[in-house]
């Protein structure tokens, strides 16, 4: 039998119906091949090259850095004593979620409500517009129709929608009236006030609802029902106190007044929190970043529902660091009592009628480290019509006056530098006549001719001295009635002198706000000359203070300073912390001097305290320790356009000095301003307040030997303050009025 022949016509198709087939199948192998190699790429790129980064972004959205009031660093003075403390008091706070919604917010606040008392002063007439409009949402929005925003639309082609948005908001606010916001109630603004303290913050961070003032009552009725007060937490908050009553410690803003607006974005930018407290001023401005502490950083993980279901603490946080400063709060005291005490003397002795103020400085000439800085300024109490002193230690390094015969050893020096006198140069004492103007001389020498040395010109305080060294410096000789044409330059030579012992610079002291005094004007050659005895431009008492610092320390212009040391909190409460840095001296700069030029100046001004014809030896010849100085008396012109005084004839009463002589420990400045008007009588309250601080530092320095103050960096005691008078951050301070 034969076997059937194969169609191959019918094989064909077949055939190539496979081949398809497998083609298909192929193609779609190597695309699920090559989809999950990009898959796989992708993943590689995901993990191996953006991970960190991504691991990054999730961090920075899940870790919060929050408030827990860390306590502020405190600050003690150089004996370990204690000058700005915390205190601890109760809190009660609030952390909005990011899914909590603002009625969920208005029911807590309600709750809260009825539990504290909570004060409402600092509820402003827009937080009581945006409470009645959430109130009353229906009525605000019928005082504006929908009509009426299409045609301002139409009025304002173009404009953008949040535009539109905002004048809505705005017109809704004009129509709200008197009556309709005095129909908030007692407790509707005790809600609100609780309400406005809620939204203050970001989402997770805790914001501070009531600090000051929460009763033990208040604390326990929120903390029995944190349960039903979803967000609410109850805690400990820091006060901050100042147990010194010195303004230039600073002071720090409170939880309510939060970060002042003008350094807002400062703060923000270092993770601060709005209502966080922050140095406002002075040395706690100053040092903010030390003593702020660091906040604890917690991670919220969340649930699908951006609900918080755990917080995870990554840092506890740290307290801030303890500051250890340069003062001598017990020399600071005396140095206070002996100001106020000559400064009332002086305002009742008559012809004082601009005198308001006094400033005294004491500072170490060999390592800048400031020991006392008094300021006291005289003010009238409006409401009682009567005077007070206020504290105005700040004035010493923000307001400048002329120093008199004070700068006369700069003279001197800055004429050797320029080559126009050397040690020993005599000069004729005589008045001066320079053509076209009156003749200039020496208070006591209105006539005669006296020949002196360079020493006896500082001990006897010679105008007509100076006046010939300014001129050899602007390139003349003095002859009766010359022509003043001192080479060009003459003004900026001498001031340059000056600046090198820091007059008319800034000193560089740690505390903002400092001022470089002020520069006169010169209308004629003849201010030069002026310039030379202290009359011309203006100085601060710090200026001053590093003036005779820089001449006392051989040459040296050293940057004061208020920090002495930074510490951990101290561990027991009874000994400071350890120690982290002590801060070290800081050379500005060396004058172009020669030490044999700056000791035979050194010698003329301890003439001045033992000389014949000493103008302090009255006050300093019969001392039990050896020191040196210069007293200076400017003739100013004081205005006042505030009082309406256009200009009146004063004394400014000036001091600088240093001790013990041979080896100087301390060098000091005093500024009485406008002291007198009476050119012909009046009493040195300059002199006087210099020796009695003097006297009070060295009796000091006797009785501390063998007691528990030491210089010891190591196992200091904590020694409790020294002032009753405290001052609270909330309370305010007595003003001045500069």
């Amino acid at each position: 039998m034969r076997k059937p022949i194969q169609n191959k016509r019918n094989q064909k198709p077949k055939a190539k119906q496979r081949a398809s087939l497998t083609f298909r199948m192929n193609v779609l192998f190597f695309s699920i091949f090559m989809l999950f190699s990009v898959l796989v790429f992708r993943l590689g790129y995901l993990q191996i090259v953006k991970g960190e980064d991504y691991v990054r972004k999730l961090a920075l959205t899940e870790e919060v850095r929050v408030n827990t009031s860390v306590p502020r660093g405190r600050i003690y003075d150089r004996n370990g004593r204690i000058l700005v403390d915390n205190e601890p008091e109760n809190a009660i706070t609030y952390t909005k979620l990011p899914t909590t919604k603002t009625e969920d917010m208005v029911k807590i606040a309600n709750s809260l409500a009825a539990l504290i008392d909570m004060p409402t002063d600092r509820v402003t007439a827009r937080d009581k517009e945006d409470f009645w409009i959430l109130l009353h949402d229906k009525e605000a929005k019928a005082k504006v129709t929908t009509e009426e925003m299409n045609k301002f639309r139409q009025e304002n082609e173009g404009i953008e929608e949040k535009e539109v948005n905002k004048e809505y908001d705005k017109r809704i606010r004009e129509r709200i009236t008197e009556e309709e916001l005095a129909s908030l109630t007692e407790q509707d603004m005790e809600v609100l006030a609780i309400y406005r303290e809620m939204t203050s913050g970001y989402n997770l961070s805790p914001q501070i609802i009531k600090s000051e003032n929460v009763t033990d009552h208040e604390f326990a009725l929120v903390s029995e029902r944190l349960s039903e007060l979803p967000g609410v937490n109850t805690t400990t908050d820091w006060k901050r106190i100042r147990l010194a009553p010195v303004a230039v410690l600073g002071r720090t803003t409170t939880p309510n007044k939060g970060i002042p607006k003008s350094q807002l974005d400062h703060y923000l930018a270092r993770e601060y929190s709005r209502n966080d407290r922050v140095g406002e001023s002075y040395f706690e401005a100053q040092y903010e970043e030390l003593l702020q502490g660091q906040k604890s950083v917690v991670k919220n993980i969340t649930n699908k529902k951006g609900e918080v279901v755990e917080t995870l603490t990554t840092y506890d946080g740290e307290p801030g660091k303890d500051l250890v400063s340069t003062l001598d709060i017990e020399l600071q005291q005396k140095a206070e009592e002996i100001v106020e005490k000559y400064l009332l003397q002086a305002k009742s002795a008559g012809s004082s009628s601009l005198l308001d103020r006094a400033f005294y400085v004491m500072m170490d000439p060999n390592t800048g480290e400031i020991l006392a800085m008094v300021g006291k300024k005289i003010e009238y109490d409006e409401e009682t019509g009567k005077r007070y002193l206020a504290d105005y230690s700040y004035g010493t390094f923000t307001t400048a006056y002329e120093a008199g015969s004070t700068v006369k050893a700069a003279t001197v020096l800055t004429g050797y530098s320029e080559g126009a006198i050397t040690p020993g140069t005599v000069l004729v004492d005589q008045p001066i006549t320079v053509a076209g103007t009156q003749a200039k001389s020496s208070v006591f020498n209105r006539s005669g001719a006296i020949p002196m040395n360079d020493l006896r010109a500082l001990e006897q305080s010679s105008n007509s001295y100076m006046f010939q060294v300014a001129m050899k410096i602007g390139g003349l000789n003095y002859k009766y009635n010359i022509g003043l044409r001192l080479k060009e330059g003459t003004l900026q030579t001498m001031r340059n002198g000056y600046a090198q012992f820091g007059l008319g610079v800034q000193t560089g002291v740690d505390l903002p706000g400092e001022t470089a005094g002020f520069q006169g004007f010169m209308d004629t050659q003849a201010k030069i000359l002026d310039l030379a005895i202290g009359q011309f431009d203006t100085y601060t008492p710090l200026q001053l203070a590093q003036y005779i610092s820089t001449v006392a320390n051989g040459g040296y212009r050293i940057q004061p300073h208020l920090l002495k040391e930074i510490r951990n909190p101290s561990s027991d409460g009874e000994t400071l912390g350890s120690l982290v840095e002590e801060i070290q001296p800081k050379i500005l700069n060396r004058i172009s001097n020669s030490e044999q030029e700056i000791d035979h100046v050194k010698e003329g001004l301890r003439r001045v305290y033992i000389g014949a014809h000493g103008s302090a030896a009255r006050y300093f010849r019969n001392t039990p320790y050896t020191a040196a100085g210069k007293t200076g008396t400017a003739e100013v012109r004081y205005y006042n356009p505030e009082k309406g005084i256009k200009g009146i004839d004063a004394l400014n009463l000036v001091h600088v000095g240093f001790a013990p002589y041979e080896n100087p420990e301390v060098a000091y400045a005093v500024v009485l301003p406008w002291a007198t008007t009476n050119f012909n009588s009046y009493q040195s309250y300059n002199n006087m307040i210099a020796r009695d601080v003097l006297d009070a530092y060295f009796e000091l320095k006797k009785n501390r030997t063998g007691t528990e103050i030491s210089s010891n960096t190591v196992n200091q005691k904590i020694l409790p303050a020294l002032s009753e008078e405290v001052l609270n951050e909330d309370e305010e301070e007595k003003t001045v009025n500069e």
